[in-house]
């Protein structure tokens, strides 16, 4: 007998610096999910990051000292969320030339991403 696979839709939506997770089951029976890989993508998405996406978005910080001060934060945790927010492409750094000093803005590199994960 040929074994049924089940498929499920995860969306997450940011609203207002949080982050939201549905489930659907699309296809399949059973009543099980397997929350230990969504808690991987928890904490990759948390809602710290969510508020460090949902500010750079509509405050346009010009740089990362600044994104801690609007998001009155520590310096060096917001450093380390944008730093894992670049690396999975999230957001981008731009330099900038102020005077004689650089620095980095961040900048949402994607309005959406969609996450799929396959067995």
């Amino acid at each position: 007998m040929a074994q049924k696979y089940k498929t499920r839709e995860i969306t997450i939506t940011d609203e207002g610096g949080s982050f939201h997770t549905f489930f659907r089951r699309i296809t399949g029976g059973g009543d099980e999910y397997d929350f230990e890989g969504i808690a991987l993508l928890r904490k990759i998405l948390s809602n710290q990051k969510a508020r460090v996406l949902n500010t750079i978005k509509t405050k346009k910080p010009r740089s990362i000292y600044e994104l801690a001060k609007v998001l009155e934060r520590d310096f060096k945790s917001v450093n380390d969320d944008v730093k894992l927010l670049e690396k999975f492409g999230f957001i981008d750094m731009v330099s900038e030339k102020t005077g004689k000093r650089g620095r980095l803005r961040p900048v949402l590199a994607v309005d959406s991403m969609y996450i799929q994960i396959k067995l």
